[in-house]
């Protein structure tokens, strides 16, 4: 008998399992390919911990997984000596996502490791800054960011406010897997561990907190007194976790004329009015642009269900709302970040942004131009919150910005995540700057273009569901990594980086050396006019990741050199 086929009979037989887990598992009663996905193998961590479709099976997001995952967590606290520090929860509007944190802090207790939990829904960055604070040992968020509704997730923090680095994630991957029937995993009852202060709730001090900080982070206070109230902002937070933090944070900078999009902005687990709540999807602002227009917005913010990642849009030429790409606006922030620390002589002699190596170069070529320098970092924004901490302890760099082309910017290190309240403030200073000039944010973009060359990326994103997309996934990379003759004809090459296999590969010299990075399963490879595209397996999706990014003297020459690029790219993977 096949492992999963036993392993979903004893989840049947299991009398007090959860009725509309029970309820699924008889309705796929005889389809062995309908039990084979859902019981194949455990969900795993990816580089944002561990996300799935809800529903029954050990490849699924239930109560169970969840129980499994946090006795792993706690086995490595105890471990650690650490467990009289606690770990922090939080949770955003999904489906299940409170019983999901409730369930995690009731294993913990179990343990006797005390857990705080807050009592609302609650922005991820908040949770990062709520270790901090509280000096938890950990911190868990239960979230599936943006994706479809189907989905939730588990998201590890460490003592720092980072996310869980390799060493730690690999170490306590072994105590998850460790818990060999997750059916069987004891938590303590909500009563008993509140009478025992092993749970406690948490309100909005932690917020309050957070926003004061916040408020400290304005760049140029004499900007916002003139042209703040004259800016005129629209806000939507795709029904998620957005709206409290992000307007508070408009609000006491002096930003008063912030417009929200009141169909979303209600906390929903059915995201009714969007197909995708993403704030890197212009269909997702539909809404928000609808609204603009119709009000004459300067600015149109948008932020993902658990506020960790930032969309904006500003009118173009032809009064039509354009949302610029994470790389775009990350531009602008660093443009605007280093421009107004060296005006007011706080640039410092160290100072360092950190990006990831599918991000575009146009941010490392703004910063050098300031004398500052770029560090490369796999994809996923804990490895800039890792760095953030090598910084501090060896103190020999000052952090000035961190950003990936997924929308995911952080200005300030008191949190150790991506933050898009963080982000939504410096997006309304800048526009009230730029107002201040009499531009937009478009237009000081053009002037970025100009002055460093025309920048153009995209990503394309292949959908393979099930253990036959992962095999095909597997095999994709298998023939970028074995330079199959089918693939690398197409391509002008001149260096492969392999981050598997850590080698760099320079094709015109044979010269091979190791990669300075963590190993991770990207490819990485430059084309001869500076282009280059980067290949990898999503951590938390059924997907393949393609990037492109390449430069020229102008928008059009840009434009055209990536759409021969992504063509090609297409061609040889469908």
């Amino acid at each position: 008998m096949e492992h999963y086929i036993s392993t979903y009979e004893r989840w049947c037989r299991k009398e007090d399992l959860e009725p509309e887990l029970k309820q699924e598992l008889q309705e796929i009663a005889g389809d062995p390919e309908a039990i084979r996905d859902r019981f194949y193998k455990n969900l795993e961590f990816g580089t944002a911990g561990m996300r799935g479709l809800m529903g029954a099976g050990t490849h699924r997001m239930n109560i169970y997984m969840v129980r499994r995952t946090t006795q792993g967590l706690a086995n490595y606290i105890l471990r650690q000596g650490t467990a009289r520090q606690g770990v922090v929860i939080a949770w955003d509007s999904r489906r299940h996502s409170k019983d999901f944190a409730l369930e995690a802090a009731l294993v913990l207790a179990n343990n006797g490791i005390k857990a705080f939990i807050f009592k609302e829904i609650t922005a991820t960055p908040l949770l990062s800054y709520a270790i901090r604070a509280l000096n938890t040992t950990a911190g868990i968020v239960i979230t599936a960011s943006h994706n479809p509704k189907e989905y939730n997730g588990y998201k590890l923090y460490w003592s720092d406010g980072g996310q869980l680095t390799h060493r730690i994630a690999d170490e306590m991957t072994t105590d998850i897997n460790g818990i060999v029937d997750a059916l069987e995993v004891l938590r303590l009852p909500c009563h008993e561990a509140e009478a025992q202060s092993l749970l406690q709730w948490l309100g909005d001090g932690i917020l309050k907190d957070y926003l004061w900080d916040i408020k400290q982070t304005v760049l140029n206070p004499e900007v916002l007194k003139q042209y703040a109230a004259g800016c005129r902002i629209v806000y939507t937070p795709f029904h998620g976790t957005g709206l409290v933090p992000v307007r508070e944070a408009l609000a006491q900078a002096g930003f008063t004329d912030v417009h929200v999009v009141e169909a979303q902005a209600a906390p929903d687990p059915e995201f009714p009015t969007v197909q995708y709540p993403n704030p890197e999807d212009p269909k997702a602002f539909a809404m928000a642009f609808e609204l603009a227009g119709r009000i004459g917005a300067d600015l149109v913010l948008g932020t993902d269900p658990d506020a960790d990642r930032l969309g904006a849009a500003v009118k173009d030429a032809e009064d039509v709302y354009c949302l610029l790409t994470g790389n775009q606006i990350g531009a602008l922030m660093i443009d605007y970040i280093l421009q107004s620390r060296a005006r007011t002589g706080r640039l410092p002699e160290h100072g360092v942004i950190v990006k990831t190596i599918v991000t575009s170069s146009l941010g490392a070529a703004i910063a050098s131009s300031y004398g500052v320098g770029c560090i490369d970092v796999l994809t996923g924004f804990k490895y800039i919150g890792e760095k953030i901490k090598e910084f501090e302890d060896s103190q020999a760099h000052d952090f000035l910005f961190g950003y990936e082309e997924s929308n995911g910017f952080l200005i300030h290190s008191f949190v150790r995540d991506k933050d898009s309240v963080q982000a939504a403030l410096l997006m309304a200073e800048m526009a009230a700057a730029c107002k201040s000039r009499g531009i937009c944010l478009l237009e000081r973009l053009d002037e970025l273009f100009r002055t460093y060359g025309y920048y153009k990326e995209d990503q394309i994103s292949f959908s393979f569901e099930g253990i036959e997309g992962q095999e095909k996934i597997a095999r994709i990379m298998s023939r970028f990594r074995d330079r199959d003759p089918g693939i690398f004809s197409g391509l002008d090459a001149v260096r492969v980086k392999d981050y598997w296999l850590e080698t760099e590969d320079d094709l015109r010299t044979g010269v091979l050396k190791k990669t300075e990075l963590p190993k991770a399963d990207v490819i990485h490879v430059t084309l001869a006019d500076g282009s280059w595209i980067a290949i990898r397996p999503s951590g938390t999706e059924p997907k393949l990741k393609i990037y492109m990014s390449v430069k020229a003297d102008s928008a059009g020459a840009a434009s055209e050199k990536l759409e021969d690029l992504e063509a090609m790219i297409k061609k040889t993977i469908e």
